[in-house]
């Protein structure tokens, strides 16, 4: 491996899909690798990918580091000979000097030459929110993995824990969209590249929230009276989850207004308040921790292995 090779550590399969095509599209070689068997425990899910470059550069990882310089140097082989190549780590595997911490063992297939055509519709699936599934060559035969679509959070507030929790969402890769009625709320946020930005200028006037199964909902006014229009339609969309900022006493107004409003037992069953997983916190950091990690517990899965056919 080149000495200035070094590791970018993407996770969703969307990035690294991405970066796949871009190799592709500028002609330097790449091969894709793809975890098609775990046994036991792992440090990352089944369906995972990277893609190595000729530079001897991965983007993405298959481990906590102990097996991924490895790895590239098997993807250049690969590189090197054109040939698919299949890798076993762990028990079972011939490498004995590379052990797994988390125990069990671990099987990847190396790919030096993926379809082009397949990468770029599966690209577009995602982009465009909806779920894909990729073929794999396994030893022992093929394997097919469903991809989800990258999990994004529509964010509505204002203030300190507004800002905060964007900002960390950026850092956990969440397709971002924010909607605030302070512009410069919004302003101070364009930085974090957000997919969509939109002012609120009443409480009831109706904005275009792009809601969705992979999509969670976090609205973090004080001033609750911003709260009930965006709830009334998330509500009625079914994202994986929708919360909402302020103490029990908060919540139950809340759904009694929006059980007024003609909003069903069953849509305001979905509204989670108060948000987070500690209660009671008076910090804008350690609030955005706590309703974030709420949402983390709550995450569809991103990889789905199916059928072998």
């Amino acid at each position: 491996m080149p000495a200035d090779g070094q590791i970018l550590y993407a996770e969703h399969a969307q990035d690294i899909l991405a970066a796949t095509l871009e190799l592709m599209h500028s002609g330097e070689p790449c091969a894709l690798v793809t975890s098609l068997n775990i046994e036991g425990g792992a440090a990352r899910e089944l369906g995972s990918l990277a893609v190595i470059s000729g530079r001897g550069d991965m983007i993405g990882y298959l481990s906590n580091g102990c097996i991924d310089r490895d790895i590239i140097h098997h993807g250049m082989a690969a590189i090197d000979t054109g040939q698919v190549k299949h890798l076993r780590y762990g028990a079972g595997s011939p490498y004995l000097d590379l052990k797994l911490p988390c125990g069990g063992a671990l099987e990847l297939v190396i790919d030096p030459a993926p379809d082009l055509a397949v990468l770029e519709a599966a690209l577009t699936r995602l982009l465009n929110r909806q779920k894909t599934v990729l073929a794999f060559e396994g030893q022992g035969g093929p394997v097919q993995i469903e991809y989800v679509p990258k999990p994004a959070l529509i964010l509505a507030g204002r203030g300190a824990i507004f800002r905060t929790t964007a900002q960390l969402a950026a850092q956990m890769d969440f397709e971002l969209h924010l909607a605030s009625p302070d512009l410069e709320d919004l302003a101070s946020l364009k930085v974090l590249k957000p997919t969509t930005q939109q002012p609120m200028t009443t409480p009831s006037a109706r904005i275009d929230l792009p809601i969705d199964a992979y999509s969670a909902v976090l609205l973090v006014f004080h001033d609750h009276e911003w709260e009930q229009a965006i709830l009334m339609h998330a509500a009625q969309q079914y994202p994986f989850f929708i919360g909402a900022l302020g103490s029990r006493r908060t919540q139950a107004m809340r759904i009694e207004r929006l059980k007024h409003a003609g909003l069903g037992e069953t849509e305001c069953g979905q509204i989670h308040g108060p948000i987070g997983l500690v209660p009671s916190l008076r910090n804008a950091s350690l609030i955005a921790v706590s309703a974030l990690a709420e949402i983390t517990a709550n995450l569809p899965p991103s990889q789905i292995r199916l059928s072998s056919s």
